[in-house]
């Protein structure tokens, strides 16, 4: 897949106080409980503002909770349902995909102090499975209209399109489990970030349906 555009200063100041912040609220809430933390001591914890966590996130809860990913660029985003630089449906799918983890401020400290949280307080990760399926139902969506924009005739079976729709996205997440997994989990490789991990398990995955369609 192309080689990834560095973010511009202020989108890395924007992702390092978002990650100052997601930081500091796990922080407090393993030490002191989720009930006797208030957003004064997380914003005095990151050194900000209470007025700047706001433009961050709604409640301290969402910020507990993490960010569920998100596909910011609508270029982008018009360029996948206009066929994508590549014409390779699953291949674009890919590389929008970890374009969108170039943003995401997820790191590996913040990842292990809110799998600690979750495992405490069951209740923010169901929120954080939440945001999971709307992202899926989010790419189910871009997938449908380029389907369509590949193939207008699929526009006459909604059943049909949507079903296939889904399948490939369910295949674009399982190959984003697998990225996720190697990046995160204990003697993953996590030095370069979650995007170049995305990007190798959509190669592995084009790879392996190359062999199977030559099987």
């Amino acid at each position: 897949m192309p080689a990834a555009e560095i973010p511009g200063l202020r989108e890395r100041k924007r992702i390092a106080t978002r990650q100052a912040i997601q930081r500091a609220v796990l922080r407090l809430a393993l030490d002191r409980g989720l009930e006797h933390v208030t957003v004064e001591e997380i914003s005095r914890e990151a050194d900000i503002s209470p007025r700047t966590f706001f433009n961050y996130f709604v409640s301290k809860e969402a910020a507990m909770t993490g960010d569920s990913p998100a596909l910011l660029e609508e270029d982008r985003i018009s360029e996948f349902i206009a066929g994508g630089p590549t014409g390779d449906l699953l291949r674009d799918l890919g590389e929008l995909i970890a374009t969108s983890a170039e943003t995401a401020s997820e790191s590996r400290e913040t990842l292990l102090l809110r799998r600690d949280l979750h495992n405490r307080y069951p209740h923010l990760f169901a929120l954080r499975l939440a945001g999971m399926k709307a992202f899926e139902d989010e790419l189910a969506l871009l997938v449908e209209s380029r389907l369509v924009h590949d193939d207008p005739a699929l526009a006459e079976d909604k059943a049909a399109l949507k079903s296939r729709a889904r399948f490939i996205t369910l295949v674009a997440f399982a190959a984003l489990r697998h990225a996720w997994t190697e990046w995160a989990e204990p003697g993953g490789e996590q030095s370069e970030g979650l995007a170049p991990r995305l990007r190798d398990s959509f190669d592995q995955l084009e790879t392996l349906l190359v062999q199977s369609s030559r099987a």
